[in-house]
């Protein structure tokens, strides 16, 4: 290990000066939970550690009119428990609940998560469902863009190392729109996603989709709008032979994903389970 100094920033002023400062040699923890290993397992050797848990400045959700924004430095208990995480984005909450035992969603923070880009990661799917989007911010500049774009792969982010993750936003669900999740992990506490999946949905008076947005975790390089399955179910009543239909062709989708790995015939059976599980949270938050 290779550490030399450990800083603990008060603000993101001071956190940003300090990775201007440091760039490449630095390296931000929040919560800890992932850092700590990596150092452990030498995937990372920075020199500087800027610890960001005691920023109060990133820690909050809020919401206005039209959008939802949660700090970066957000923990997962206060996600899975705040009042206005409920109702049409329950599902977010519950993707909260899910991520490790209660002593890690006290520590854990929602941009700390998503900066580890991990495939697995549970929060992201209902992220990628709900099309939020990040706040970057380094010294004197701010940027804002789509999650699904900042995530670039296994490990890989659009972030530069001057850069912090303040927060994420999305929009309001409206009447007749709400998000589901569903997750499948070897156990029902502790568990990494096997598999992952939120679904956002708009639906008419008549019942038909007008919208939905399906994202998945767990089976890819990282969290993955599942577009061509989408199609499937706009424009459509949701009838047993349409959900058929789409979940058919997700299973075809992810089976092609990971053709020649050990666990693609499982995951493209079990991710059927899964996108229903999430469908039907969907269509009962749209009733919140």
């Amino acid at each position: 290990m290779n550490v030399k100094k450990v800083y603990r920033g008060k603000t993101v002023a001071e956190v940003l000066e300090l990775l201007e400062q440091y760039g490449s040699r630095s390296y931000v923890i929040a919560g800890g939970t992932d850092a700590i290993i990596q150092l452990r397992e030498k995937h990372i050797d920075p020199e500087v550690m800027v610890d960001i848990s005691s920023v109060k400045e990133i820690q909050f959700i809020r919401e206005s009119q039209d959008e939802i924004v949660i700090g970066g430095g957000t923990n997962f208990t206060s996600i899975s428990e705040s009042p206005m995480l409920q109702g049409r984005v329950k599902g977010l909450a519950q993707a909260a609940r899910m991520v490790g035992s209660p002593q890690i969603r006290n520590t854990a923070t929602i941009g700390g998560n998503i900066c580890n880009a991990s495939p697995a990661a549970d929060i992201v799917p209902p992220l990628l469902a709900l099309e939020a989007e990040v706040v970057i911010e380094k010294k004197g500049e701010k940027r804002r863009i789509p999650l699904d774009t900042f995530l670039m792969g296994k490990g890989k982010l659009d972030l530069k190392p001057e850069e912090l993750v303040t927060a994420i936003c999305f929009k309001r669900p409206k009447d007749g729109q709400g998000l589901g999740f569903g997750k499948l992990g070897l156990r029902k506490a502790l568990a990494i996603s096997r598999i992952a999946t939120a679904i956002f949905i708009s639906i008419d008076e008549k019942g038909t989709c007008k919208e939905i947005k399906i994202a998945s975790g767990a089976v890819g390089t990282r969290g993955l709008r599942e577009r061509e399955v989408e199609t499937i179910f706009t424009g459509k009543v949701l009838t047993e032979e349409v959900i058929d239909e789409g979940l058919q062709q997700l299973s075809h989708v992810v089976g092609q994903r990971l053709a020649g790995r050990s666990t693609a015939d499982f995951k493209a059976t079990a991710v059927k389970g899964i996108c229903r599980q999430a469908l039907l949270a969907a269509l009962a938050s749209c009733q919140a």
